[in-house]
């Protein structure tokens, strides 16, 4: 399953996510294999993090749990929230045509034309 995580980061939290850092980037590179897409949110103007957001393909729920449980942030309390979200990859295509596929699909379905 691919999972969405947007976690946002305490007020003020910009030295708890500095002294944490490294041993988060290890957490994601020993995660590699699994991670399909993150990074930092920007908060705007400052330009500074807000927040964490990754895609992640585990197995199911009690996985990504796990992860997070362990994952250097969360464990650090570095967030204010983490929202997860279940999702369906439709870009990039995993198989070449899919989404001409979906769109013949959803025409078929709803009467519209090619």
């Amino acid at each position: 399953m691919l999972f969405c995580v947007t976690c946002i980061d305490k007020p003020n939290s910009a030295a708890l996510r500095a002294a944490t850092r490294a041993v988060h980037l290890e957490y994601m590179i020993a995660a590699a294999g699994r991670l399909r897409y993150g990074g930092p949110l920007i908060d705007e103007p400052s330009g500074g993090s807000a927040g964490s957001l990754f895609v992640i393909d585990l197995p199911g729920r009690a996985d990504l749990d796990a992860f997070l449980a362990d994952e250097p942030y969360n464990r650090g309390d570095l967030f204010q929230s983490v929202t997860v979200r279940v999702i369906r990859q439709m870009v990039p295509e995993i198989e070449p045509g899919f989404l001409l596929q979906e769109l013949a699909r959803e025409r078929a379905e709803f009467g519209k034309p090619a």
